[in-house]
């Protein structure tokens, strides 16, 4: 602590200690002190100044393409990316997190880059081929500098790319989305629970939150079941492609930490099922529509139950915490969908108001109960800390 002084004045006042022992203790601070890491305020306003740096080159350039040559284009992309990361270099030195936010920019202007190159010289048109090429310079970058930024563009651009050739591969064609939200599924399955105990915070709360966001998205698009029929199928080749993809964080998991192939197997099982979870809805404007079942609900408030679980095992409160926020939203989702229309207008505000009070109420209990379970096990030496 920066003021430990103070405290060791009081505990000498109190009678705990005498001055041999506080002397003691304050020549091991002075000699074990490390320079403090960067505040919040200051990573704020990085990576605020990364957002709009780049946003502000946009722009500009945007606002006179039209006005540029060929030649006077490309040699503007070209410095465009080379002074971003030429900068990094020159305040490395004297400021190493500086650096890492120019890399990182540099990285995102290459995909920028890429695109407009291609459009100056009237490249055909293979726009997953611009994001293999992106995710090439940004893994480039991951294996000169090492940093947390280049990793997180990386691990994110990968995905990316597999998800788009293989959408360009299946457009309009039976069943795609479904595929695509399998896909979608298990890797944000396996992000979110892959780096739970990765010391990088910058990559585990980036790919945590881009993960949280995806599985939302994914479990929506399987929830809409098979709407495609009257398209054509998906090629075996193509559909073997996507079984490949699916189940390709599986492997992954099994390669790196076999434990970490639970989360993953039921992400897939709940993906394989939530399609076929649909029941025939009867409008009352004489067309039948699909739409999902209990079953498909009992899926979802299960796997955010699991989620939650899950995150109470590997001591992470954030997964905690999206198990709490997701069934949440799977039980609020059931009312708005099943149950509101059957109770009217004032049973359904009773019953809406009683749910998110009580229910609040009670989660929250809940929440707070597991945040405090964890914080305990963490506080918790291990045997092995113990034994030494």
């Amino acid at each position: 602590m920066s003021d430990y002084d103070s405290h060791l004045k009081r505990w000498q006042s109190a009678g705990l200690l005498d001055s041999t022992q506080a002397d003691r203790i304050r020549a091991y601070e002075s000699q074990n002190s490390k320079p403090a890491g960067l505040q919040w305020q200051v990573l704020v306003a990085l990576i605020l100044g990364a957002i709009l740096l780049f946003a502000g080159v946009a722009l500009f350039v945007n606002a006179h393409w039209d006005q540029l040559s060929q030649l006077a284009r490309y040699a503007i992309v070209l410095a465009m990316v080379a002074a971003f990361h030429f900068s990094a270099a020159l305040s490395r030195p004297r400021f190493p997190a500086l650096a890492t936010t120019l890399n990182a920019v540099g990285t995102l202007s290459t995909g920028a880059a890429i695109a407009l190159v291609g459009q100056i010289f009237n490249i055909q048109e293979h726009w997953p081929g611009a994001v293999l090429l992106w995710a090439i310079a940004a893994a480039t970058g991951w294996l000169l500098l090492r940093d947390q930024a280049q990793q997180t563009i990386t691990l994110l651009l990968l995905p990316a790319w597999l998800l788009s050739e293989w959408a360009v591969q299946v457009q309009d064609q039976s069943g795609q989305y479904v595929y695509f939200a399998r896909i979608l599924v298990t890797w944000a399955i396996l992000y979110l629970t892959f780096f739970l105990d990765s010391p990088r915070r910058i990559t585990r709360g980036i790919l945590f939150a881009a993960s949280a966001i995806a599985l939302i998205v994914g479990s929506v698009m399987l929830c809409a079941g098979w709407p495609d029929w009257n398209q054509p199928l998906i090629a075996i080749p193509s559909r073997l492609l996507g079984w490949a993809l699916i189940l390709a964080p599986a492997a992954i998991a099994v390669l790196r930490l076999r434990l970490a192939l639970i989360p993953v197997a039921v992400g897939l099982a709940a993906g394989i099922l939530l399609p076929f979870c649909q029941t025939n809805i009867h409008s009352q404007y004489g067309y039948t529509q699909s739409g999902p079942n209990l079953f498909a609900h009992l899926l979802i408030t299960g796997l955010a139950v699991f989620l939650g679980w899950w995150g109470v095992t590997r001591s992470s409160k954030a997964l905690a915490n999206y198990g709490v926020v997701g069934f949440a939203l799977s039980v609020a989702w059931f009312y708005f969908t099943d149950l509101l229309d059957k109770l009217g207008r004032s049973l359904g505000l009773i019953g809406l108001g009683l749910l998110f009070l009580g229910g609040g109420y009670l989660l929250e209990r809940t929440r707070r109960r597991i945040i405090a379970q964890i914080s305990a096990a963490q506080a918790t030496p291990a045997p092995a800390q113990e034994a030494q």
